[in-house]
């Protein structure tokens, strides 16, 4: 059902051509209701040699009509980032906020999963953050991993943050 709504989400909405863009890896079923734990890679579009493994819960039909609420998967999430090849660092933000990384619906509608990148100039890190995004109602479920830069894989495109 997911799918069917991203590639509807997707023909209606532009995206941004910095946003990633994930490849199912795994699908492991947990119960006889049809409910699965996705798992899926993502590569950061500004940070070359860098992919991120997050995984979510997917709800079967028959859980969405056990339950009554059709239109949404629960907000939880996993995520592992690693490097996973030599670093290109493109123009990120380096703003306390960070900068979205990607996105994709978990409701017909208003909800969100998504993924930051934060750069914590103090420690030569990247935080990646997985979290769901709400009009109200926000989630405090989330995720983190991350990435040292440390090394000679790490190159700058614009020369490292002074």
């Amino acid at each position: 059902m997911r799918k069917v709504l991203m590639a509807l989400l997707l023909a209606v909405v532009p995206m941004q051509a910095s946003t990633a863009f994930a490849e199912q890896v795994g699908e492991i079923g947990v119960d006889w209701f049809g409910n699965d734990i996705i798992v899926e890679s993502i590569k950061d579009p500004k940070v070359q040699g860098v992919t991120c493994h997050v995984s979510y819960f997917e709800r079967g039909m028959i859980d969405r009509l056990q339950k009554g609420n059709w239109f949404e998967d629960p907000s939880d999430t996993a995520i592992s980032c690693n490097q996973t090849g030599p670093i290109k660092i493109g123009d990120i933000s380096l703003d306390e906020s960070g900068e979205e990384v990607f996105k994709q619906g978990i409701s017909l509608v208003w909800k969100k999963q998504v993924v930051n990148r934060i750069f914590d100039k103090a420690n030569n890190t990247l935080i990646y953050l997985s979290h769901s995004r709400q009009v109200q109602d926000g989630s405090a479920k989330m995720a983190i991993s991350t990435v040292p830069l440390f090394g000679q894989n790490v190159v700058w495109e614009k020369g490292a943050p002074q």
